[in-house]
């Protein structure tokens, strides 16, 4: 008679108090670690323009086009750097136009177990092992966000960031959806599926602005006075 197998839970050991101590302060040490040189990193850096979009989108994608063409525009025509995640795609895109127009081309890569390689356009960048650390850090001196097309983590970051510009956890700055054939069906099921349920509130869906028109992303950059401020108080 064969001897039964054990189930594979009974293999697993389970964790003592003193196990999981251990392991908070081990992932403390890390957050902290990630934190502080996020943020003495980003005095360095204090006006920027944060930019998200899909990893997978090639050099012909259009989309890939127009996030360079953005990098550069915002570097000739605010001086501001450019703030990625640092990898492929409309990230590299975007840093490859503020490389490409010579200004400030930065990344914040994340550690991913398909490893995620840092793009040859950035000027300098840091590395996270946390995705909630480099969201703060991505969000925390940003003068406007601009979200490209992209997968589940470019609307992540986009549901994280207005959701706290409309609990006023963060200030109220420019935030721009480029591309309206892609944005257009995320705004119809917040209007619809939201919005006329009640679980938004009407205004809700003007804290961000849809546009194919990289100039008025710029021009809104450079004149809006929610931006002219932060500048000014980072400045002082």
């Amino acid at each position: 008679m064969s001897q039964d197998k054990p189930h594979p839970e009974s293999q697993i050991t389970p964790y003592t108090l003193e196990m999981m101590r251990e392991e908070a302060e081990e992932r403390m040490s890390i957050i902290n670690k990630e934190f502080k040189e996020g943020f003495d990193f980003l005095t360095k850096h204090p006006s920027s323009v944060t930019v998200f979009g899909s990893a997978v989108l090639s050099e012909d994608d259009h989309y890939y086009q127009k996030a360079r063409e953005l990098g550069s525009k915002i570097v000739k025509e605010t001086g501001f750097s450019v703030i990625t995640g640092g990898g492929p795609g409309i990230m590299e895109a975007a840093n490859r136009g503020a490389y490409e127009a010579g200004g400030n081309s930065i990344g914040f890569c994340i550690s991913l177990p398909r490893e995620q390689k840092t793009n040859p356009y950035v000027t300098e960048s840091l590395d996270f092992h946390y995705f909630f650390s480099r969201k703060v850090c991505l969000s925390f001196s940003a003068e406007a966000f601009v979200y490209f097309p992209g997968g589940f983590g470019t609307l992540d970051e986009f549901f994280e960031i207005i959701t706290l510009v409309q609990t006023n956890k963060l200030h109220r700055i420019p935030i721009f959806l480029f591309g309206e054939e892609y944005w257009k069906h995320l705004d119809t099921f917040l209007k619809k599926g939201l919005e006329e349920r009640g679980t938004i509130r009407n205004g809700d869906r003007e804290l961000y602005t849809i546009t194919d028109d990289l100039d008025s992303i710029v021009e809104a950059i450079k004149n809006d006075a929610r931006v002219i401020a932060g500048v000014r108080r980072r400045k002082q």
